[in-house]
């Protein structure tokens, strides 16, 4: 788990990685637009060699946010890992 502080030393977000794929990434809506999501991506690519990762389709800013940096959706589930009704699209660089 990546926690993701501000210069104040305020938590603004979190990563998570495994097996050099971002299983999630989460920062607080006035934090989005700053450049802390590419910055948190860069450094998952450079320090883990993250490659990879799953999205859900519902999340058209999620969606756009990766397909900017460079991700292309190779796959797309109807249910989520648990089963649920939630499209994901999986994506790689």
């Amino acid at each position: 788990m990546i926690v993701i502080e501000n210069d104040e030393e305020a938590k603004i977000g979190f990563a998570g990685i495994n097996n050099q794929k971002l299983e999630m990434l989460f920062l607080l809506p006035d934090q989005r637009g700053k450049g802390i999501g590419k910055q948190v991506i860069s450094y998952c690519i450079k320090q883990y060699n993250m490659n990879e990762l799953t999205v859900n389709e519902q999340n058209p800013q999620a969606v756009g946010f990766y397909q900017h940096l460079g991700f292309k959706v190779y796959k797309r589930t109807a249910l989520d890992e648990e089963g649920n009704p939630y499209p994901l699209l999986y994506m790689k660089r």
